[in-house]
């Protein structure tokens, strides 16, 4: 029995390792362009405080497609302090390949401005954006929503 289980752990550290030894041929890729975004309350909030909103966006550029999603918001919107956490799935064509991927968002703003962080959902790639990695970036000046998305593909 101790020899069958010795057995199973060093398989088990193995398994890990020969993974983290692989070496990723994935070429950096920038992608931009422009979106539309439709907001809406949703009921019920998740707890007093809180605020729960639809999330849906037609993109437009390098990525052609459209999301859904849901957005948790907190704060006091009319001091100009509060946050937000949201996912939306994005399905489209992203530089001619077919899929969709998740996109995490978590946002603050305070006296300081907006700070925004959007990273793609590690596993959530399909079609021809499996194994899709990335950072998206929201620019919101000039009254337009101008998006850049810096992102990896395995070969």
């Amino acid at each position: 029995m101790l020899r069958l289980t010795t057995l199973t752990l060093a398989l088990l550290l193995c398994i890990p390792l020969g993974r983290t030894q692989t070496k990723d041929s994935s070429m950096p890729h920038h992608a931009q362009g422009t979106f539309t975004v439709d907001i809406k309350p949703l009921s019920p909030a998740p707890a007093d405080g809180l605020a729960r909103f639809s999330i849906d966006k037609q993109i437009h550029g390098d990525l052609e497609g459209s999301t859904k999603g849901e957005m948790f918001a907190g704060g006091d919107f009319t001091k100009g302090t509060a946050g937000y956490v949201a996912i939306e799935v994005v399905t489209g064509t992203l530089s001619g390949k077919q899929g969709s991927f998740a996109l995490m968002q978590m946002a603050t703003m305070d006296a300081n401005g907006p700070h925004l962080t959007a990273k793609v959902v590690p596993g959530s790639g399909t079609g021809a954006l499996v194994g899709i990695a990335g950072t998206f970036t929201i620019d919101p000046s000039g009254g337009k929503h101008l998006w850049t998305l810096d992102y990896t593909l395995p070969e």
